[in-house]
């Protein structure tokens, strides 16, 4: 299976990312790091910062934000259910990435653009109408 560090002091903040499955790549982790988008303690950090159980770290990947404590510690990556384990999402943060999922869905069922051209006529009352969006 797989072999979890838990017995190590502290393992590097980019190999943690990577092992716990929030970026595909350990390159990746290192981008989103160097980035700004990860906070250990509301601080920004290197790369090479060493993680260490009990840290709160702030993750954004993409439009979710992450707020998660560091519950094990491992350098290799293995199966989902096992990453899982290596850290805990606070309430707060899950609602609030479910909340914003929420909202990005019923964004995009909204406003449909036309397949077609308008016609004469849906030009016409689209003219009369006006500028819709003024209102």
């Amino acid at each position: 299976m797989t072999d979890q560090n838990t017995s190590a002091a502290d393992v590097r903040l980019d190999v943690w990312l990577w092992a716990s499955r929030f970026f595909k790549t350990r390159a990746l982790a290192k981008q989103a790091i160097a980035g700004g988008k990860v906070q250990v303690g509301g601080q920004g950090a290197k790369p090479s910062r060493s993680v260490r159980v009990g840290d709160v770290l702030g993750i954004r990947r993409g439009e979710e934000q992450f707020e998660v404590t560091v519950r094990g510690l491992s350098e290799t990556r293995g199966p989902a259910p096992v990453a899982r384990t290596l850290y805990e999402e606070s309430e707060a943060s899950r609602a609030a990435r479910e909340q914003a999922a929420a909202e990005r869905r019923a964004a995009a069922t909204g406003y449909r653009p036309p397949l077609t051209k308008p016609d004469k006529r849906a030009r016409r009352l689209i003219q009369a109408l006006g500028d819709l969006d003024a209102l």
